[in-house]
């Protein structure tokens, strides 16, 4: 063999031993590496083994198993990593039961133990938990992504703020909306015209001011509409001077108005009145190009009916005619109303003919129009034929014009045939309101049919929010004058069961019967009750109290309790004085009047005619003249005419009493 012959080298003893060592020393090396390799082997197998267990548990949703599988994961160096907790909250929350207590308790371990949270883990935590619903949570994780020095995504927090929109909370989404515009995420322009819209509907109306001001001072190109709803917000509460600020500040921005901006403010100050500015701004819309439309002109038109303002309100009309502008039936159904309500009837029917002329049919609401107006004026049963025949045709009406009907009936005294049609309604598709169910519970109580207004506030079906305080005290009212005390009990205790608290009017009917049946003493308590509970009486329910103590001769008891509700500081009216006065010029206490008197006038007030004549009397009786006198021109100074039948009757004391020359020389002598 070829090897066999190569002949064998023999080392040195010393370069032997070196040798047989670095041999030994090289193949333990070897060994140990093989070692190792096998041994991250076996660790890749497991962790690979660990990482998809943890992920099967957290996908069940199966939190603590997969935490405890995650935790084994720490036999393995470097593990486990950000990616691994990514995975365990990304399949846990894609699981669909999630328990946000121990996700967030694994979040701050994060933050405290690490691994430290990155990027990819907030966004699944912000959108895991926008997905599933839990906004104010994504908002927490979306705040705790910014202070780790990361910005959530535009899309994210779009979608964040659109869906707490959609849920109906307020406040959540002004947060989201002042974090967006922190981080410089401007929302689009329809979600913004959404965010005004909502503001609106719940009133915010210093916040719709106070963004709309903020969007407009970035320049943003947004188109008016946006901002159009907190115009029409602002002028529909009475605030028309902001809203010209904002329309003026929208204007120097370069955002161009379009004729519902102008509508808004004419609709402002009509609706306070300001017929200089409403003109004025009128003018102005003309001269900056845009043209009024028929909605417009009908906010014009309804606003100086309401102020009687018909001649204007016909002026207006002819100016749409002229600019061509149609006026629809809306238009003319708000002037009949109104020239119903001051019942000049040949313009109503002057102002049908043009209707009928112009191609118009009277519709529902026209004939509810008339009905409106008509009514005004005393005239109810004019007003039932005019309905009458709108729902004996089968014509279609909102609820509206039902509950003017159901008023026109119970005026009538067809409180059961109101009850009748009220029940039948839902039939039609057209569910009532609580002022339909007040309105024939009025109608009953009116014609004193009690155990029908009892059955309708009991037993019938309202609307979702129940009978109101309007309902119970109307019922209530009846009862207390009726002086039933087992109807007035069933009735507060129907109001308890509701939930429903009673208010001014409600505790003023019960002042009306304890006082009226002479419990005195409870009256007081209730009128204490009031006033330490925050239902601060009115005059109305003092002067009911006070003049039944008076009529019934307790006139010490009635002007101490007087006393007491002026330390009190609550507010008194003539009425109040009045009904003192006249108890006090019975007992011809005139020192006692005298104070009232003068009482009357640091408070800003005046006896009435018969107090003046009272007094003017008594004195003349007394023989005090001069005073009699001076009573008399301060009458007719605050614009009062003594009765003949005062002056004749003072002239024939003072000659009584042998005073002719002196009332002679101060001008008392009557024709």
């Amino acid at each position: 063999m070829r090897f066999a012959s190569i002949p064998a080298i023999n080392y040195p003893h010393r370069l032997s031993r070196k040798l047989r060592s670095s041999a030994n020393y090289s193949t333990s090396c070897a060994l140990s590496s093989v070692n190792i390799i096998e041994d991250s082997h076996t660790n890749n197998r497991k962790y690979l083994d660990l990482q998809s267990r943890m992920q099967n548990y957290a996908a069940s949703g199966d939190l603590p198993e997969a935490l405890e599988t995650l935790n084994f994961m720490k036999n393995v160096a470097g593990k486990p990593s950000v990616y691994d907790y990514n995975a365990l909250f990304h399949r846990y929350l894609s699981s669909g039961n999630v328990s946000l207590e121990q996700l967030v308790q694994v979040y701050i371990g994060m933050k405290n133990f690490g691994p430290s949270p990155n990027r990819t883990t907030f966004n699944i935590l912000l959108n895991g938990f926008l997905s599933l619903g839990y906004l104010r949570d994504a908002y927490f994780f979306a705040e705790e992504m910014t202070k780790s020095g990361m910005n959530p995504s535009f899309t994210s927090l779009s979608k964040l703020l659109k869906s707490s929109m959609k849920s109906g909370n307020v406040v959540d989404s002004i947060w989201i909306f002042k974090f967006m515009l922190r981080l410089d995420h401007l929302p689009t322009e329809p979600t913004v015209a959404m965010f005004i819209c909502m503001l609106c509907k719940a009133r915010m109306l210093e916040e719709a001011y106070r963004f709309c001001a903020k969007l407009i001072s970035k320049n943003l190109n947004f188109q008016a509409y946006v901002f159009n709803p907190v115009l029409w917000a602002l002028c529909k509460c009475g605030n028309s001077s902001l809203a010209l600020q904002l329309f003026y500040m929208m204007k120097k921005n370069g955002i161009p108005h379009n004729v519902c901006s102008y509508t808004a403010l004419l609709y402002g100050f009509g609706r306070e009145c300001l017929w200089v500015d409403l003109y004025s701004f009128l003018h102005q819309m003309r001269s900056d190009g845009c043209k009024p439309n028929v909605v417009t002109y009908t906010v014009i038109i309804k606003f100086l009916c309401d102020d009687g303002r018909i001649v204007e309100a016909f002026e207006i009309l002819k100016s749409m005619e002229i600019e061509g502008c149609d006026p629809d039936l809306v238009t003319y159904n708000i002037i009949i109303r109104a020239l119903c309500l001051y019942d000049r009837t040949c313009d109503v029917v002057e102002l049908l003919q043009l209707v009928h002329r112009r191609g118009f049919s009277p519709d529902p609401y026209t004939y509810a129009a008339l009905a409106g107006g008509i009514m005004k004026v005393g005239k109810t049963e004019i007003a039932y034929e005019l309905l009458r025949k709108v729902f004996t045709r089968n014509c279609t009406v909102d609820v509206v014009v039902y509950n003017i009907y159901f008023h026109c009936l119970c005026r009538n005294n067809r409180s059961r045939e109101a009850f009748s049609l009220l029940k039948s309604m839902t039939k039609g598709g057209i569910v009532p309101t609580t002022v339909s169910y007040n309105t024939v519970l009025r109608g009953f109580c009116r014609d004193n049919e009690i155990q029908h207004a009892l059955k309708l506030l009991e037993c019938f079906e309202w609307p979702e929010s129940g009978p109101d305080v309007v309902s119970f005290n109307t019922v209530l009212s009846a009862a207390c004058k009726l002086g039933d005390l087992v109807l007035i009990q069933r009735v507060l205790q129907y109001m308890e069961c509701k939930g429903v608290e009673p208010d001014v009017r409600s505790l003023t009917c019960l002042v009306r019967y304890l006082s009226t049946v002479g419990r005195y003493s409870e009256c007081w308590r209730l009128l204490e009750y009031m006033i330490c509970n925050g239902s601060v009486p009115s005059s109305v329910t003092f002067n009911i109290f006070l003049d039944k103590l008076c009529r019934n001769g307790f006139t010490s008891k009635a002007y101490q309790i007087f006393e007491r509700i002026q330390k009190a500081g609550l507010s008194l009216d003539r009425k109040t004085y009045n009904i003192l006065l006249r108890s006090f010029l019975r007992k011809r206490d005139i020192d006692l009047v005298e104070r009232l008197i003068q009482d009357m006038y640091k408070q800003r007030l005046d006896p009435d005619l018969f107090i003046y004549g009272s007094k003017i009397s008594g004195l003349c009786q007394e023989g005090n003249i001069s005073t009699a006198l001076f009573t008399r021109g301060r009458t007719l100074g605050n614009g009062l005419t003594l009765s003949m039948e005062t002056c004749n009757r003072s002239l024939k004391t003072v000659i009584h009493k042998n005073k002719h020359r002196d009332m002679t020389c101060h001008g008392m002598v009557t024709a």
